[in-house]
């Protein structure tokens, strides 16, 4: 970026020193703005943090009880040291948000990690225009285009009927935050049972206490609970695959849900039965139709597949650059408490 810069990449983050914050930083700070839940965002031991009102629980459950925790509705707008400063519906999880950030008519947008495609569990994205604009590039190749939701879980489905007529346990791994309680709010419930990993059943009641509808979850707490679970559906979180818990069901057919599974490699290096591409973050083709909602003259691209798409904008003719964090996208949501069964 360059010197005068609204946002300034520093060892700690992304810095507005004109509102002095940072916006998803990696080290302790004394204010931070913060763009979601997830663990490569969402860092402990900040002085104070600015958040989504939709994502205060997951938040509190993310930062600890004594984190001091300030909520803004999505579009509200906090002045921060002569700094506009508003967040907006990311449609990434439960309380994603985009960071708008506006001084002296100069107006950026740190984007977070987002997908355009709506889904039940959280707000969906809303493209707000800037004249800077920091994007996501996790699946930032022509390779990654998602099937419709619809189409998708109609497998996932017809996977976990076959497993139930065939008296074996569906393992559906997902990550703990966001993934799961996508999984479980689009499958049809009324297959059989949906049984959790402590995990997922702890962030699933958080979603619940927000707000969001969701069936009805059976916590797999017990040997007894997991063993009278052939049949179900198990939501766990990936760190449960082919350990003592996961085969205290039995017979298990294992699935993978994220967006990677879109690559028959992947699949093969998870050694599952069944890869379902299933991903909170944009594919290609919303990258691209994200990027141009905001008619941004400047756009920094960051992790993820950064080089080729910073050369596909810079040859439509955009002003686009690679900007180096410490964000992961998907791999960045695996969560602390993913140990835990």
């Amino acid at each position: 970026m360059n010197e005068g810069s609204l946002i300034e990449l520093t060892d700690r983050g992304l810095y507005c020193a004109a509102g002095d914050f940072y916006v998803d930083p990696w080290r302790p700070v004394s204010r931070a703005v913060i763009t979601h839940a997830h663990s490569d965002h969402a860092y402990q031991g900040h002085g104070v943090s600015l958040v989504s009102r939709a994502g205060e629980r997951l938040f509190r459950a993310r930062l600890g009880d004594e984190a001091v925790i300030e909520t803004v509705e999505y579009g509200e707008t906090r002045d921060l040291g002569g700094v506009r400063v508003s967040l907006h519906p990311a449609g990434h999880v439960l309380g994603s948000a985009q960071v708008r950030v506006e001084h002296r008519g100069d107006v950026w947008v740190v984007s977070g990690d987002y997908k355009t495609v709506p889904d039940p569990t959280c707000a969906p994205f809303e493209p707000v225009r800037c004249r800077a604009f920091i994007t996501e590039a996790t699946f930032g190749l022509p390779i990654y285009r998602w099937r419709p939701q619809a189409d998708l879980f109609a497998d996932v489905d017809a996977w976990w009927r076959e497993n139930r007529a065939a008296g074996r346990t569906s393992l559906v791994l997902a990550y703990s935050l966001g993934k799961a309680q996508r999984v479980i709010a689009g499958v049809d419930a009324t297959i059989g049972p949906i049984v959790t990993h402590g995990a997922v059943e702890r962030l699933t009641a958080e979603y619940r206490e927000s707000g969001v509808d969701l069936p009805p979850t059976v916590y797999a707490g017990s040997l007894e609970t997991r063993t009278a679970a052939s049949g179900a559906l198990v939501v766990a979180p990936p760190s449960a695959a082919d350990t003592p818990w996961s085969r205290s069901f039995g017979e298990v057919s294992t699935a993978f849900a994220s967006g990677w599974m879109l690559v028959r490699s992947a699949r093969r290096s998870r050694s599952v039965d069944r890869g379902f591409a299933l991903s909170d973050h944009a594919d290609w083709d919303e990258l691209n139709a994200a990027i141009d909602a905001t008619r941004a003259e400047l756009v920094l691209v960051t992790h993820g597949s950064v080089g080729p798409l910073v050369r596909w904008l810079g040859e439509r003719g955009r002003d686009a650059r690679p900007l180096k964090t410490l964000y992961r996208g998907e791999e960045g949501e695996i969560d602390d408490e993913e140990t835990d069964a």
